[in-house]
């Protein structure tokens, strides 16, 4: 009843912003004629009918069973356009303030609707700024379509860190880093295989895993099984949990159903060839000299993301070792707890953010709105000697595409 009603609350206000905007699509429409005004209103209009159904009949079905194109494109299409109406709200909302401003309180009340008579001056503004609000509307709904076409466009990010602590025989150490497949996500096989061709390119030493290897359950990784099994590395290939591979996201029709899905999870790692640390390490050797690779479980210092991680667990024998490597599926837990507790681990490998799958990164200037919730959210990060990289994910969740965030595979160089 409360989810029902919550969905109401969402189509009202949904409602009151589509008439809103709608005032101003017909302003910078008035000047065409019956047929296409008719075709851009009716378009308009159809993305509001479509939205308000998928929220009726949402209460009455679990995400799963709906099919993979309403879950992924369709949502992703109305969510689009939702938010680009609201961005060109802004601009409309400008206009009206001005107006308010300008004609007085009791005069702006009678101005709410564009098409009235005003004067000639405030007509070319109001017209502008409409104009601007729907161009940069649908420039970002533009965008967001077009991001479609990057979820498989895979970038190796090579980066090289250096620690004086590091034994001298890894010194050039390549480990590749991978985050976040989300294999519930994944539709086209084959752009996958490039992707794992890809991070084979590298040649890594060693390669590491950090989370959200399927959506919400183990079954998602069938299909895939058998082509992550191609990732392969002499130091080999270990692996930890993230939040979306505990079910936590799924009704389960009990605990005990839930449990297994997470052992099936687990099983699949095995199956792959995958060492998957559960709050526990790794001694990795060379030319008799060790360095500790730590794993443990999700950890969340942000939102209600779960916390299933015990470091102190996972970090008890490695305090003699020179060199650590921790990781975390969370990057919140760097600063939360490693940076302040555990001062001896050198770096820490994150992914979790996919750094929103949206946002602007060129040289000297980076932007994505998951920065306004996460302070490390992708690249390096660094804290006296001690290092963060975030990964910025293979896959994709919720929004099929990426727009200036591209799906990553790290190759680290370790030097000193």
């Amino acid at each position: 009843m409360k989810r029902l009603f919550g969905s109401w609350i969402f189509i009202v206000l949904m409602l009151v912003l589509d008439i809103y905007v709608f005032q101003s699509l017909k302003l910078v429409t008035a000047s065409l004629s019956v047929r296409p005004r008719l075709i851009i209103h009716g378009v308009y209009w159809s993305f509001t009918v479509i939205a308000v159904l998928l929220f009726l009949l949402l209460p009455y079905f679990s995400l799963e069973t709906l099919p993979r194109f309403v879950r992924t494109y369709l949502f992703a299409i109305v969510t689009g356009f939702f938010i680009a109406k609201l961005v060109a709200a802004l601009f409309f909302l400008v206009d009206d303030l001005r107006r308010f401003v300008q004609w007085g309180g009791g005069k702006a009340l009678n101005l709410v609707n564009s098409n009235n008579p005003i004067a000639d001056s405030s007509i070319t503004r109001s017209v502008f700024l409409s104009w601007l609000g729907i161009g940069v509307g649908g420039g970002l709904f533009g965008t967001l379509l077009y991001g479609f076409s990057n979820k498989y466009r895979y970038r190796v990010e090579k980066v090289k860190l250096k620690f004086d602590k590091l034994p001298a025989p890894f010194r050039g150490m390549k480990l590749v880093h991978i985050s976040d497949i989300h294999a519930g996500s994944l539709e086209d096989k084959e752009a996958v295989k490039k992707g794992v061709e890809l991070i084979m390119a590298q040649k890594p030493d060693l390669v590491l895993f950090t989370g959200d290897l399927v959506n919400n359950v183990a079954t998602e990784m069938d299909e895939l099984k058998s082509v992550f099994s191609g990732i392969q590395a002499p130091m080999g290939v270990f692996s930890v949990l993230g939040n979306h591979d505990y079910g936590d996201y799924v009704r389960w029709n009990s605990e005990q159903e839930k449990e297994q899905n997470l052992n099936n999870l687990k099983g699949v790692h095995r199956d792959m060839g995958w060492r998957l640390l559960l709050n526990e390490h790794q001694i990795l050797e060379k030319d008799g000299h060790q360095i500790a690779l730590i794993g443990i479980e999700n950890w969340g210092a942000k939102g209600n993301f779960s916390r299933y991680g015990d470091l102190g667990k996972a970090y008890a024998g490695t305090e003699n070792h020179p060199f650590k490597i921790l990781m975390s599926h969370d990057p919140s837990h760097w600063e939360a707890e490693v940076c302040k507790h555990y001062g001896d681990i050198d770096l820490m490998l994150s992914g979790h953010t996919h750094g929103m799958q949206f946002g602007v990164e060129i040289p000297g200037f980076r932007w994505s709105p998951v920065q306004y919730m996460y302070r490390q959210w992708a690249g390096v990060y660094s804290k006296t000697e001690q290092k963060l990289y975030v990964n910025r994910g293979f896959g994709f969740l919720g929004y099929p595409g990426r727009v200036g965030i591209l799906p990553e595979i790290t190759l680290i160089e370790l030097t000193s």
